[in-house]
């Protein structure tokens, strides 16, 4: 499993309106159409379109 970083405040901002809490999730890669997270606890994987 890939070891994520703390999410800056624009990526918080879309994990919100997603409706993730941002502060259970790290990230993984941030390419330029896609945020890649891992959850801190249960190191579940998602994806979120931009």
């Amino acid at each position: 499993m890939k070891h994520g970083k703390r999410p800056s405040l624009n990526q918080k901002i879309i994990m919100k309106n997603v409706g993730l809490n941002p502060e259970n999730w790290l990230v993984v890669k941030n390419l330029p159409d896609e945020l890649w997270i891992v959850h801190r606890v249960s190191g579940r994987q998602k994806s979120i379109k931009y």
